[in-house]
């Protein structure tokens, strides 16, 4: 009986907390390319965090030169907000949120937000690297860790698997030029 009793106010004292999570679906690199009414190749100059909402949650706000645009223009230097961030001794972590390092090259697939910065497609899906080949020092594009292929199956992560290579970054632009030519899958 008072095992029962206890099981009860346990049940009762924890029913009002609140539970919540961040589920990443994959995205298909052709519905990024389409999704994303921005896409821009440049490097990071400036990473600031800052209080938003009243001081309950910390974004950050990167600033990014543009080398060039593979779709639209927002200009030679745009902000983008990523959720998430450090004040401090304060942090506020949003699973699946790219980090950012002054210096950083990148290809960004962001979406606009009315009145706001720039946020990236997908989270870290969204987000690619680009870094220097050691052997060649070629400049190549890797993709993100979480990353869908065409059809209904989802896709099997396995280290060194030959089709989640670097790409070089002119193979990389013909890539979501072709995208953008096919369109959104019917």
């Amino acid at each position: 009986m008072r095992r029962a009793t206890c099981l009860i106010l346990l049940g009762l004292v924890s029913a009002p907390l609140s539970i919540r999570a961040t589920v990443l679906i994959p995205i298909e690199f052709r519905e990024l390319v389409t999704t994303a009414p921005v896409i821009v190749h440049g490097r990071v100059v400036d990473v600031r965090a800052e209080w938003i909402d009243g001081r309950r949650s910390i974004e950050t706000f990167v600033t990014v030169e543009a080398s060039d645009y593979l779709k639209g223009n927002l200009g030679d230097r745009l902000v983008v907000r990523v959720p998430g961030g450090q004040l401090g001794r304060y942090r506020t972590v949003f699973v699946g949120a790219p980090a950012f390092q002054e210096g950083d090259e990148v290809v960004l697939f962001l979406r606009l937000a009315d009145g706001s910065a720039p946020w990236i497609v997908g989270l870290s899906q969204g987000a690619f690297r680009v870094v220097a080949d050691p052997l060649s020092g070629r400049r190549m594009v890797t993709s993100p860790v979480v990353m869908s292929k065409p059809g209904d199956a989802p896709e099997t992560i396995v280290r060194g698997d030959l089709r989640r290579r670097p790409l070089d970054i002119d193979s990389f632009r013909a890539l979501v030029r072709q995208a953008i030519e096919q369109g959104p899958r019917q």
